[in-house]
């Protein structure tokens, strides 16, 4: 189990996708297979230490920044983005800073433009101030490592790989990404869901649905017109993918000889039971990901003023716990949307049916049979 003490390590690729390019790439992508095992290596290490209780801390040169990452936020946007120069020394050296005019490192301006739209969501949607609520400094990486397969955050720093120009292209160019993993940071600071299991999942679930909204948002774009895909362009052309996820269509999101088929469950029957993937929380995050989804579309209209706002109290509300389960989740989030918008609301009932869907019932039990193995 993970401590609640420690953030947990979350990257965006799960272990399993970079396993099967490890495995299968060898012949027609010798670079990409190469890569995704040392990513695996070096993810496993990023997580052990954070499992160990070792937290991020920034090297005493940090320079002009130094001050900033160790005071307490103040009000408002503050970014500070690091080019750590293709080694995996964190966070880098210092080249945009919150206000400054862009650079000519794109990916530097990418990540810049990524914070700020996350940042946007939360506050103008949500009336969250940075990450913690109190301005937290929102602080990224670009060019970690060398062909480095992966985009994670530590609980204070989101890091960016370039990808190996094989499977993968650069982590800055998704903002669903970007999005996804600072809502990370969000979870952390309110429900803090427990990251194995079925709470796991809705961590992963939750991270997601932000990701998406953050998207959406930034683009003004409606839930009937999104494609709720979370790293859709993260894939070269190479690859027969359109991103790592469907939120509205879990286990559709690839196919392709390499990569495998997408594995995630669209609804109960189809739960699967492992022990890999901290209980499998990127597997699973597909059932209530699909309820979301079609929740809001069912709705219409921009999801972050409907069904975005149910998830939003829920997350950061007194009833939800670290070890709140599936039926749990869609019980408070149906009894939120009738405090918020009515018994009988179009809200009220796209969330009832979205959970239904995928084999949550409104009496709070979880129908099907939640046994396939991994």
């Amino acid at each position: 189990m993970v401590s609640h003490n420690v953030v947990p390590f979350h990257s965006v690729v799960p272990p399993y996708l970079l396993d099967a390019i490890a495995e299968r790439g060898t012949e027609r992508f010798p670079k990409a297979a190469a890569a995704a095992a040392s990513c695996r290596m070096s993810d496993e290490s990023c997580r052990n230490l954070r499992l160990a209780g070792l937290r991020y801390t920034p090297p005493a040169d940090l320079g002009k920044d130094e001050t900033a990452l160790a005071a307490p936020g103040s009000a408002g946007l503050q970014r500070l983005i690091h080019d750590a120069q293709n080694t995996e020394v964190l966070p880098g050296e210092l080249v945009r800073s919150e206000g400054e005019e862009p650079v000519s490192d794109e990916p530097v301006n990418d990540a810049y433009d990524g914070l700020g739209a996350s940042y946007a969501l939360f506050s103008e949607v949500f009336g969250r101030d940075s990450l913690d609520g109190a301005g937290m400094p929102l602080m990224a990486s670009v060019h970690y490592g060398t062909d480095y397969d992966n985009a994670f955050f530590d609980g204070r720093l989101m890091v960016f790989g370039d990808g190996d120009d094989e499977v993968f292209t650069g982590f800055t160019g998704s903002l669903s990404i970007i999005g996804h993993e600072l809502s990370h940071g969000v979870i952390s600071h309110t429900a803090d869901l427990e990251y194995f299991g079925q709470p796991g999942a809705l961590n992963e679930h939750c991270a997601d649905v932000f990701g998406a909204l953050t998207q959406q948002h930034d683009a003004g774009q409606n839930a009937e017109d999104a494609d709720w895909l979370i790293g859709a362009g993260i894939f070269t052309p190479e690859m027969t993918g359109r991103a790592l996820r469907s939120m509205i269509e879990p286990g559709t999101a690839y196919d392709d000889d390499v990569l495998g088929t997408d594995p995630q469950p669209a609804h109960m029957n189809d739960f699967v039971t492992t022990d890999s993937d901290n209980g499998g929380v990127h597997l699973n995050s597909g059932i209530p990901n699909r309820a979301f989804a079609l929740a809001a579309t069912a709705v219409g209209g921009p999801a972050w003023e409907s069904v975005g706002q149910v998830w939003y109290s829920v997350l950061t509300g007194s009833e939800i716990t670290q070890r709140t389960d599936f039926a749990e989740f869609a019980e408070l989030t149906i009894a939120e949307a009738a405090d918020q918008f009515g018994t009988g609301s179009d809200t009220h009932d796209a969330i009832v049916s979205g959970w239904e869907a995928v084999g949550i019932s409104h009496s709070g039990s979880a129908r099907g049979n939640q046994g396939s193995s991994w």
